[in-house]
Formats: structure tokens, C-alpha cells, sequence
């Protein structure tokens, strides 16, 4: 078995303004650090809009298909290349799943931007358009028939997107770790879901990995082990980095590759190993390359 890496150039026509920190250097910093890798390489397909309606109402895909180029609020932009980065964002983690499920490959890394987490049900918002986790959420739930879906997300920004766009979903366990308070200001260990579907670990600026660590083992990993799920996806932000710009955690490269392992056991444990990761944050350019490497080092290892 090996570990596949699906991405699509596509992902790099999606343009920021200057100075924007989710900008296209951040995909080619990460594809360059995963260059020479032994891992099977997919393009991305375009999703579907089958996929994207499990979670999207047909309204905001038509609003993101039709957008004109420009900000669509503070911190989320639209290009000429934006809709079909998206598109094919969201259809790397489906094919991702499809191919896990196949038993094609052990795991996968989908390398895509625009980010997800934060896109909302109508709501683009957080540099993110379409919830490119969640989706693969529902197609493993309503396409593949399975039962029990975890979603981890370990980005420094809480994913409002991702709980917003599962809250009223029993078959998924979301959890969280982030910094609090912080961008999107969400994330609140009060905020459960509907059915006690929601885990959210907030953490204070300045947690360094032994906390996160700690909290991981104390609070996150115990809870996944209890719902045994029967995939292990994971929302893959390494904005956690010390050297982040924009968050005040102190994670290194070590803590990814520690809490991968981690999440790798349960997979191992409950679901045959069955792992599907797809980017999220990260915006020191060395930091997030030195991080994603890490991280698939580690799926590699365990997916042989």
C-alpha cells in the first residue's frame, strides 16, 4: 500500500491581493517539500455538484460559480481561477475517500487551496469556499454507506465551517483544537452539536506541544477512541507553527508528526488504517512546508 498525494494546478489559479497570507506560495511551498517523495500521485478531479449539495444549497454554489472577481468580505477573494480551484479543492477529497475506500492507497494528502473549514453552509468566509472536509464527511456517510465518520481538526483557527456544515450530523464526531479567542471567534467547548457531535478543545496563546499534547491525550484522542469510527479524516492546519503570523500557539514540526501518529492508532484501531487529510492553514511559508512534510512522513510510514 502507499500514500497518494492528489492536488491539481488548477489550485494555484486561485489569486489573493498582494500581501494576502493565503496566497499561491503557500501551495507551492508545500509541493515543493513533497517533491521526490515516494507517493502516488493523482490530478484532482472537479467535484461534483452531487457532492458539494450534501452541504451546500444549490444557491451558494451558483453564487460562487457566478461571482465576479473581488473581495467577498474582508479576508475572502474571488479570481478568474477561484471557482474551479475550489471546485477541484473539494473533488481532491473526494476522490481522496473514493480511493482509501477502494483500497487503492493505504491514506491520502489532498495539497489544495482554497482552504475549507471555514466556508459555512451560505457563507463563504476565512479565505474558504466550499467545506472541502465536510464534504468528504457525507460522501464517505451517504455514497459509501459508512456509519461512523471522525473529523479532526487541528488548525489554529477554529473550523466554523466544517461544525456548521455537520452540527445536525450524528454520524459524525468533529473535533477541534485552536487557539481561543481568536479568528472566527467559534469554537467554544459549550457549542456540542445537536446530537454531542461537536468536541471542541479551545487552547490560550502561548500552549506549546507538551499542553497540546496533554489536551490531545486527555480530552481529544479518548473521544475518538469511545466513537470508533470507521474513517479518520483530518482538517490539516499547521498554523499552530510557532512561526505563524497569524496566531500565537508554539507548536513545531514535531507536534504534527506526533499528533498524525496518534491519529494514525485510532485509524489503525478502529478503521483499518483508513486516513484522508486535506490542507488547511498555515502562512509562514518554511514553517508550513517543514509541517506538511512532517505530516506526511508520517502517513507514509504508517500507510506501508
Amino acid at each position: 500500500m502507499a500514500t497518494a498525494l492528489i492536488t491539481h494546478d488548477d489550485c494555484l489559479g486561485h489569486l489573493t491581493p498582494g500581501g494576502h497570507p493565503e496566497r499561491v506560495a503557500r501551495l507551492e511551498a508545500v509541493l515543493a517539500a513533497l517533491e521526490g517523495k515516494d507517493l502516488i500521485r493523482v490530478e484532482a478531479p472537479l467535484a461534483e455538484d452531487a457532492d458539494l449539495l450534501r452541504v451546500h444549497p444549490r444557491r451558494h454554489i451558483e453564487r460562487i460559480a457566478t461571482a465576479e472577481t473581488g473581495a467577498l468580505d474582508a479576508d475572502t477573494y474571488m479570481s478568474e481561477g477561484s471557482h474551479r480551484a475550489a471546485r477541484r479543492a473539494a473533488g481532491a477529497n473526494v476522490a481522496a475517500v473514493d480511493m482509501v475506500m477502494a483500497g487503492d492507497v493505504a491514506n491520502a494528502f489532498a495539497a489544495v487551496r482554497p482552504p475549507g473549514h471555514h466556508a459555512e453552509r451560505e457563507t463563504p468566509m476565512g479565505f474558504c469556499l466550499f467545506g472541502n472536509v465536510a464534504i468528504a464527511a457525507k460522501r464517505l456517510l451517504d455514497h459509501h454507506g459508512l456509519a461512523r465518520v471522525a473529523v479532526v481538526d487541528f488548525d489554529v483557527h477554529h473550523g466554523n465551517g466544517t461544525q456548521d456544515l455537520l452540527w445536525d450530523e450524528a454520524r459524525v464526531l468533529f473535533a477541534s483544537t485552536h487557539e481561543m479567542p481568536l479568528y472566527p471567534g467559534s469554537g467554544a467547548i459549550t457549542e456540542r452539536g445537536a446530537h454531542g457531535n461537536i468536541l471542541n478543545a479551545p487552547l490560550e496563546a502561548g500552549t506549546d506541544g507538551p499542553a497540546f499534547r496533554r489536551v490531545m491525550e486527555r480530552e481529544v484522542l479518548p473521544a475518538l477512541d469511545a466513537f470508533a469510527p470507521q474513517f479518520m479524516l483530518i482538517s490539516a492546519g499547521f498554523d499552530a507553527h510557532m512561526a505563524d503570523p497569524l496566531a500565537g500557539l508554539e507548536l513545531t514540526e514535531a507536534d504534527f508528526a506526533w499528533v498524525t501518529h496518534g491519529l494514525c492508532d485510532l485509524a489503525d484501531a478502529h478503521c483499518g488504517g483508513r486516513v484522508v487529510s486535506t490542507l488547511e492553514g498555515g502562512y509562514d511559508l518554511d514553517a508550513l512546508a517543514a509541517s506538511a512534510a512532517a505530516h506526511v512522513d508520517v502517513l507514509m510510514e504508517r500507510g506501508q
